[in-house]
């Protein structure tokens, strides 16, 4: 709130200066201009603090994790006031990979091999200049996965670098077959409802720091992979506690929302096309099993999964991967405490399909719902290039499970 006063008072005075230089006589000079003005941003600021400015919702399945949260990660109860002159859902979404910085961060690579014969990579900081945790042995390990076809280099992926170097936290982030550079060795990629490359990397970086407080942190698809691994290992996990932002619950309720005509324009056809692209690099290893020029024509994700992602996990249809792949069926599995951050305003994740009462079933999931923030936004603040909503919550929470995690253990 202090933050909003202060950016509500620099534009006020740079409104202020602009006036006073601009305004000359005649019709502004009349002082009708001047109180046109200020009646709409007084207008303007009414309808933002009482419609737009307003606190998640908080739905957990038990007390003690509402209250663990209310005293550990206070900001999922606090207001969310996005930027005043993008709020918006397809603003944001749209806004964020331009307007966020991207922190520089110096990656370590690793490739893993897989039972298959195929190989994972890994981009790993180390923060070896941690001064929090000097022992690398003991020091928290955060592992990420980004979203669909996102990699290492994402903004928001190098914002939670960046935050959690300042908490002194290791971090790796798990990039899917075949989109960060590397070869691909098998006639395999990727798909949220597979959990096995994602089984690997959890056994490989745990075996590596068996000591280390280990959690995980996954966007969009990223969040889908995660919640579907969770729910299929229970409490049978390494990791400590996980936490997803912008997933998409119901595929279904996905795909329907992003093929209505302006989604499909502003953001189904496009993914399309990158899904295209990340595969057509390794043309020659699908032909024998896949018609690649059938694929290539897709229009929609939903086109892309029936032609290729499904045929190459061996889903005898469309329907049957989409039902597999939504995370929503094993929520009431997870083992381990989740909070789970969703704009109920995401086009890429409707709100109907936020699954709300079988969260209240499970006392480790916490559903942490605002207005708006749009998918991967939560922009905030008047020029939102250094941190979002998201970026907070993020920070809070693998802060507070890492500190205080232990007052959960008897949830």
């Amino acid at each position: 709130m202090q933050r909003l006063a202060m950016d509500l008072r620099m534009l006020s005075r740079e409104l202020s200066l602009y006036l006073e230089h601009q305004v000359r006589i005649g019709f502004f000079g009349s002082g009708v201009g001047l109180s046109l003005i200020l009646g709409f941003s007084f207008a303007y600021a009414c309808y933002y603090m009482s419609s737009i400015a307003k606190k998640p919702q908080l739905v957990t399945g038990g007390e003690s994790f509402s209250r663990f949260l209310q005293d550990h990660c206070p900001v999922v109860t606090e207001t969310y006031y996005p930027t005043v002159w993008c709020w918006e859902s397809r603003g944001q979404t749209l806004l964020r990979p331009f307007i966020t910085s991207k922190p520089p961060v110096k990656y370590r690579n690793e490739l893993i091999k897989t039972a298959d014969g195929g190989q994972i990579s890994l981009d790993w900081f180390d923060d070896d200049n941690s001064k929090c945790y000097m022992d690398a042995s003991t020091r928290p390990t955060i592992l990420l996965l980004p979203g669909l076809t996102g990699t290492s280099k994402e903004s928001y992926i190098l914002h939670m670098i960046h935050l959690s170097e300042e908490l002194g936290y290791r971090c790796v982030v798990f990039n899917n077959r075949g989109v960060a550079g590397e070869n691909l060795l098998t006639p395999r990629t990727y798909c949220c409802a597979n959990t096995e490359d994602l089984e690997t990397v959890i056994q490989h970086v745990h075996s590596l720091y068996p000591s280390a407080p280990f959690l995980a942190a996954g966007v969009s698809m990223g969040g889908m992979l995660l919640l579907n691994y969770l729910g299929k290992m229970g409490p049978k996990t390494p990791l400590k506690a996980a936490a997803t932002f912008s997933v998409g619950w119901n595929t279904f309720a996905c795909s329907e929302s992003l093929e209505k005509p302006l989604n499909w324009l502003l953001f189904n056809y496009y993914l399309t096309t990158c899904l295209q692209s990340s595969i057509n690099k390794h043309r020659h290893m699908f032909v024998k099993q896949i018609d690649m020029d059938h694929v290539m024509k897709a229009k929609s994700i939903r086109e892309f999964d029936k032609r290729f992602t499904s045929v190459m996990f061996g889903y005898r249809t469309i329907d049957d991967y989409y039902t597999d792949a939504s995370p929503n069926r094993r929520l009431k599995s997870v083992g381990i405490p989740v909070l789970c951050l969703n704009s109920v305003d995401d086009v890429f994740s409707p709100s109907h399909a936020i699954p709300i009462e079988t969260a209240k079933q499970n006392p480790n999931v916490a559903l942490v719902l605002t207005s708006y923030g749009g998918h991967i936004g939560f922009l905030e603040g008047i020029w939102p290039r250094q941190s979002t909503y998201m970026d907070r919550v993020f920070k809070q929470f693998v802060q507070a499970m890492v500190e205080h995690g232990h007052e959960l253990s008897g949830m």
